[in-house]
């Protein structure tokens, strides 16, 4: 029986069996792996043989956090993510405002807290831009918003408005919001706005999808899905454009608790490549605003202690029989966890879901662990839980060196993303990107996942310990990916009787780990069928 596809003369990174030179694809599925000797019996006159002159042939990336429906709103809004600064992104939010001027409302986001003094753009530098229509700015890391007046008059936010529990509105000296809106506090202006149309959340899934198949993306594991974004996915899975393997999990709503539990049954179900299986629970907030919840308190910019321990946004005594009742639904669980403080809260309600339900193949997860109390980090092998890690993140930057460690302190800035020291204590590793909060590349992560540093940033290696070698930082977006979304028995390695869901790159990136970054995506596959191409590698 002939194959539909051949890959051949190329290095394959099988990630499961070393490494081979070809692969030939029948009916969507791989049906040979080996040599070129091997795969020329499954060629015939219809074959398409694709000669990878030496370059390699991967599994496909899968990302385990990820908001492509989210990034492709703002793709197609005000989308300030390719700015450069502050003066470039006011540049673009004025360009947008004068190419769109029947929209009531201009939204979209991408800016950046470093641009800012305290990373708190104040609401005049809008207001000199568009005095007349709300704006709504979700910023890089989707925990605050940068508003104009219009905005605030609109939703009649003044300074008597008191934060809300899960937020906090940056103030100016007379108490009158000040233009940032950390957490929570960015509700009182975006419930205001006008909801997306189905037709609106539609494009954004197209347009996410296209970027995550342009950086070699295959599957992934939508991290915020609402029951519209829900429809989005199902919309496309029933009409065939769903092209990515997904995992949505269903947003808990932290201002309610246990009752809502039958809802979420209700919407568990699987359409096409889409299911809702994973159920998302979001415990605290980022460092840069201090709302990550911290075991200690953060310092001030002298040092010394201020008693903020950031913010908890769901009792950690509720937590707990929240995951044990979602568990014994059969549901996954993933929780965002910054501070180290919500690492152990999320650990304890894993634990108690474990000795009340007993062991199950649910595979929960905690995404980001930026800070993770070294008491903490062998728990995760111990209970079964898998490290959903955001590389990137992982580099002196900026951010990290003005609005992070000075207020962490020196200790527990040495505990912030311990990749090493979970792989080393048996934690099973998957890796996202939170795009959009930061780039959708898996080489950019990778890279970084196994440097520790950012190209062309004039900084130090990142706590260097805490460094992957290649083959764990690959597997984590590969294989580890695809075991917290139960598809490692069809994805996620190159072996005989998995789909076919591959990338093609222009070089082999395991040989040169300090040029990680250099490599480009050439082509995208899923089911043997191409989703993406940048450049026509030789056929013949």
């Amino acid at each position: 029986m002939f194959a539909d596809l051949a890959f051949v003369n190329g290095v394959v990174r099988t990630m499961t069996n070393g490494i081979a030179q070809a692969v030939a694809v029948r009916d969507g599925r791989i049906i040979a792996v080996g040599a070129d000797a091997d795969i020329a019996p499954h060629i015939g006159e219809s074959t398409e043989v694709v000669d990878l002159a030496g370059r390699a042939l991967l599994p496909g990336f899968q990302d385990s956090h990820v908001h492509p429906v989210l990034a492709g709103l703002t793709m197609i809004r005000c989308d300030l993510h390719e700015a450069r600064d502050a003066d470039h992104a006011l540049e673009l939010i004025a360009a947008y405002a004068g190419a769109n001027p029947d929209e009531e409302w201009i939204g979209g986001g991408g800016w950046s807290m470093d641009w800012f003094p305290g990373g708190t753009p104040a609401r005049g530098l809008l207001d000199a831009i568009v005095p007349d229509r709300p704006i709504h700015l979700i910023n890089q890391d989707g925990h605050g918003a940068w508003v104009n007046t219009k905005a605030l008059e609109v939703c009649g936010l003044d300074a008597d408005t008191p934060d809300p529990q899960d937020g906090r509105i940056e103030r100016e000296p007379d108490g009158f919001p000040q233009g940032t809106l950390h957490e929570g506090a960015s509700n009182l202006v975006s419930g205001r706005m006008p909801e997306p149309s189905s037709a609106d959340l539609l494009r954004g899934l197209h347009a996410g999808q296209e970027r995550l198949h342009s950086v070699g993306v295959t599957a992934w594991q939508d991290a915020m899905v609402s029951p519209e974004v829900q429809q989005a996915y199902e919309s496309a899975a029933d009409a065939g454009t769903l092209t990515g393997r997904v995992v949505g999990a269903l947003w808990w709503d932290r201002e309610r608790g246990a009752e809502q539990i039958p809802e979420l049954v209700a919407r568990r179900r699987a359409t096409g490549r889409f299911r809702t299986t994973s159920v998302k629970i979001m415990q605290d907030g980022v460092a840069e605003n201090f709302t990550a919840a911290m075991t200690s308190s953060y310092l001030d910019g002298c040092g010394c202690g201020t008693g903020n321990h950031g913010l908890s946004f769901v009792d950690p005594v509720a937590l707990r029989d929240h995951v044990t009742g979602l568990d014994a639904e059969g549901f996954q669980v993933h929780i965002h966890a910054v501070g180290d403080r919500a690492a152990r809260e999320a650990l304890d309600a894993f634990a108690q879901a474990r000795e009340v339900n007993g062991a199950n193949d649910n595979r929960h997860h905690i995404a980001h662990l930026q800070v993770v109390h070294p008491d903490d980090v062998p728990r995760f092998a111990a209970l079964g839980i898998t490290a959903n890690m955001q590389p990137l993140w992982a580099a002196y930057e900026p951010a990290m060196n003005e609005l992070t460690i000075p207020f962490l302190g020196a200790e527990r800035a040495e505990w912030q993303y311990p990749f090493g020291d979970l792989h080393r204590t048996g934690a099973s590793l998957a890796a996202g990107s939170d795009w959009p909060v930061s780039s959708a590349d898996p080489l950019l992560g990778l890279h970084v996942a196994v440097n520790r540093s950012i190209p062309d940033e004039p900084y130090d290696v990142f706590f260097p310990a805490q460094c992957l070698d290649v083959t764990t930082a690959f597997t984590a977006y590969t294989l580890g990916t695809a075991r917290v979304n139960h598809l490692e028995s069809d994805t996620g390695t190159i072996e005989v009787g998995k789909y076919a869901d591959l990338i093609t790159l222009d070089r082999d990136p395991f040989t040169d780990p300090d040029r990680i970054l250099e490599t480009k995506v050439l082509a995208t596959y899923v089911e043997g069928a191409e989703v993406y191409r940048a450049s026509s590698p030789a056929h013949v």
